[in-house]
């Protein structure tokens, strides 16, 4: 079972990064924005952590009113680069907390 999701969310395709109860990382699921909503609405509820960007806001409400538990995280504290291997971070981030002020993480 999936426990924390790291999500690129790009104009037209979206990236999940998952991370199981064991701290094993779960295939990566890559989808059109139109299949993003079907695909978190059949997920048991998780932690899913995404970079704060122009619809993040509602998309975090949109998965919070599945029962998720979202964290928008600046954009300074996530990769320089984009796509797959820049997204990899964002599971393991949720296990540790970081020292930053509000930085979304550390609630």
């Amino acid at each position: 079972m999936i426990r924390t999701i790291g999500l690129d969310p790009a104009k037209s395709v979206f990236q999940a990064h998952g991370v199981d109860e064991r701290g094993a990382a779960t295939p990566t699921k890559r989808s059109h924005r139109k299949q993003m909503l079907p695909f978190f609405s059949k997920l048991p509820p998780c932690l899913i952590g995404m970079e704060a960007c122009g619809t993040a806001h509602y998309r975090a409400r949109t998965f919070a009113a599945m029962g998720h538990e979202v964290r928008l995280i600046p954009p300074s504290h996530g990769p320089t680069s984009s796509g797959a291997r820049a997204m990899r971070w964002m599971p393991k981030q949720f296990a540790k907390p970081c020292n930053a002020r509000r930085c979304g993480l550390c609630r």
